[in-house]
């Protein structure tokens, strides 16, 4: 059955849709109607969306599950994603890639711990949480508070006295008796209302405790629940307050870089921002509203908390499934909006912003410090990400080549090396030869793949040179750079590494030692050896052709084994005629031949 034949045959249910392409799943959807779905991505005037398109050209079938709802589709669809792993849906990373704090509410006297599994095991998970030192000084400062035990089942079984985190003043020592289940259990719900964000009913709540601890005399007590209270408060003052609503709310903003997507979520609780996880999608060809899509689906997953209202920047198709399915979870109904107005429309659009912020804090990370100096140093609009450098090689003008190295983000690409015979001069004249080079290399214009930096071995003539092909070829908005070794004066010292730049008059110097310093001499080093050893390869095939042409019996192959044997024409001419026999189609005679005509 054609395609277009099987696609008008699918069924108008709700249900799951599994595009193929062979026998490989590509892509996994659920929709309320498989049949229309599935149909707009093939027809002209349906979805026109790019990854609509592109996935299109690749599905050769469509599978389908049915289903009795849209939400069980959407449950249907995750279990599908998990076990497929389709090249084109979006994948969040499993929670054990991030840390969470466990409470393990299961056991008589829960422990406090850090975890990078989430299961359904009946203890309360927060998170999940980036940062795992945060999360281990954050449990510190709990335990300083609200002093849970952290030993193991086993442990807390063969505990005969109290620990040493007793001793230190955050393990109540509920293993030896020194705190019975009541007041423990206090604790635990201290814990579980700090991390949930309740830090204000936490407060007056041990307000209450200390006046009452205080009337009784019992004034120890009381210092204890004082300071506490000190505690908390000192965190909520570190705390920005975003709303004066008490309602817990997590704050999606999705921010886009060509096929780069980030979301970020803001967590607040009681008012206050209590922190924000951010989410890294590469090579994503699905519409913004998708992405998001997939991903709260993703993120509320097993035990995740789910708030009570949850704000993203966009609405979405399927926002009532989401909803209802989040509601059945949750237990109980919560609000899912796309504010357009006020206070929560602000909290999106400062998601948003962190999204963005964090996107170029990854890109930051990732460029070496050495191309965020040359940038500074040789005062480029841009940062350099790929530099090509050029040379050239020759002895008289005889036997010359040119050569370019590429560097991509500062690590050498041999890929994308290329080497240049020159064919239009037979004299010494380096500042023909560049242009050449340089016109060869970049002939198709700004079609040609242009790199960030243009990096020539030579000085200020050169540099010239690279400045006409540029604009004999219209090409405009690439960096320029010469490099070249120069002495101050006669019999002085070597300064080091001077770069020429366009519109400056003096070369720029830079420090010995630095790391843009050692990048820029590693990239000249490179271009000039794969310059030098391409040179001596056309000039040793060549010497050696010339010199062997007139001999009978010698071709391509036995010139090759010649050349490996003795290493080049004098090895060959100096060798014996027994020696040269040794050497693979070689026979006396040939080799008399040799001897005589070279």
């Amino acid at each position: 059955m054609e395609l277009s034949e099987k696609i008008e045959s699918l069924p108008k249910l709700p249900g799951v849709y599994l595009m193929k392409q062979g026998k490989t799943i590509i892509y996994i959807g659920k929709a309320q109607n498989i049949r229309t779905r599935v149909r707009s991505y093939f027809r002209a005037t349906g979805d026109t969306r790019y990854a609509a398109r592109f996935l299109a050209l690749r599905a050769t079938s469509v599978d389908f599950i049915v289903t009795t709802s849209e939400k069980e589709a959407l449950i249907l669809e995750d279990t599908l994603l998990k076990k497929h792993r389709p090249k084109y849906n979006i994948r969040l990373k499993d929670d054990k890639t991030y840390v969470s704090i466990k409470i393990t509410l299961k056991e008589e006297f829960p422990r406090i711990l850090t975890t990078r599994r989430v299961t359904s095991d009946g203890s309360r998970y927060f998170g999940p949480y980036a940062s795992a030192k945060g999360v281990r000084d954050t449990i510190k400062f709990i335990r300083k508070i609200f002093p849970l035990c952290t030993c193991s089942p086993h442990e807390f079984r063969n505990r005969m006295r109290p620990c040493l985190d007793y001793q230190l003043g955050i393990c109540s020592a509920p293993a030896t008796g020194h705190i019975n289940k009541e007041d423990y259990k206090d604790l635990v719900d201290g814990v579980i209302a700090f991390l949930e964000g309740k830090s204000r009913v936490l407060v007056k709540s041990l307000g209450g405790k200390m006046q009452e601890a205080a009337r009784k005399e019992d004034f120890e007590t009381a210092a204890v629940l004082r300071d506490k209270i000190q505690a908390i408060e000192g965190t909520l003052e570190e705390q920005l307050v975003v709303t004066n609503s008490g309602i817990e709310q997590d704050v999606f903003g999705i921010f886009t870089k060509g096929e780069t997507f980030v979301v970020t979520v803001l967590f607040i609780r009681d008012g206050r921002l209590n922190g924000s996880s951010d989410f890294f999608f590469d090579n994503v060809l699905l519409s913004t509203e998708d992405v998001l899509s997939s991903f709260l689906r993703q993120f509320y997953k097993g035990v995740r908390h789910i708030p009570k209202e949850i704000l993203v920047p966009l609405k979405l198709r399927d926002a009532v499934v989401i909803k209802e399915w989040l509601g059945d979870k949750l237990g109980k109904k919560l609000s899912l909006l796309t504010p357009k107005i006020g206070n929560k429309l602000k909290l999106v659009t400062m998601a948003t912003k962190n999204a963005r912020e964090a996107l170029k804090k990854r890109e930051r990370e990732k460029i070496p410090p050495a191309l965020i100096e040359l940038k500074e140093k040789l005062g480029l609009k841009n940062i350099p990400r790929v530099i090509e450098a050029f040379d050239i090689s020759n002895i008289s003008g005889k036997h010359a080549v040119g050569a370019m190295v590429c560097f991509v983000d500062g690590v050498a690409s041999k890929k994308n090396y290329l080497k240049f015979r020159i064919k239009n001069l037979n004299e010494p004249d380096d500042y023909a030869m560049m242009h050449e080079v340089l016109s060869r290399r970049y002939q198709k214009g700004v079609e040609a793949n242009l790199p960030d930096l243009i990096l020539i071995d030579g000085g200020r003539g050169h540099l010239g040179v690279a400045l006409k092909v540029m604009e004999e070829l219209k090409i405009q908005g690439v960096l320029l750079a010469a490099i070249a070794k120069e002495r101050a004066g006669t019999g002085e010292k070597l300064k080091g590494e001077r770069i020429y730049r366009p519109g400056r008059m003096n070369p720029i110097v830079l420090r010995n030692g630095t790391k843009g310093d050692l990048l820029l001499r590693a990239i000249r080093d490179e271009v000039h050896r794969f310059a030098i050893n391409y040179h001596r390869k056309v000039r040793g095939t060549s010497f050696l052709k010339s010199s062997l042409d007139g001999v009978a019996g010698i071709g391509k192959k036995k010139r090759i084994l010649l050349f490996e044997r003795f290493m080049d024409i004098k090895g060959i001419r100096e060798a014996t005629v027994e020696e040269l026999i040794k050497v693979q189609g070689i026979t006396e005679k040939i080799a008399r031949a040799i001897k005589k005509n070279i």
